[in-house]
């Protein structure tokens, strides 16, 4: 997206991380760290991502690259009305 070029706050990058990159399939100059705990795996099978489960049920990430796609900023972020409310607090009580 051409859009994100001018926006600094969309792209991130922790070199020194001794992870970085934590994910194949982009180089380094592409590869953003933004989201690295990522927001839309609370999502289940509605992140969009390439993941698998394992056989306990446990949603594994390690293939996906969706949310370290520099471009992929605001595809990431428009899933944040879904996410607020799956955070939502069910009782509304105190």
């Amino acid at each position: 997206m051409e859009e994100n070029k001018s926006r600094h706050y969309s792209f991130f990058q922790h070199k020194e991380c001794e992870y970085f990159p934590c994910h194949a399939g982009l180089t380094e100059e592409e590869f953003n760290c933004l989201f690295c705990y990522c927001p839309l795996y609370c999502l289940g099978e509605n992140c969009g991502g390439d993941y698998h489960y394992t056989k306990e049920g446990i949603k594994d990430c390690t293939n996906c690259i969706f949310p370290h796609i520099k471009e992929n900023y605001s595809r990431v972020i428009e899933h944040f009305p879904e996410i607020r409310e799956k955070a939502k607090k069910k009782n509304h009580r105190n």
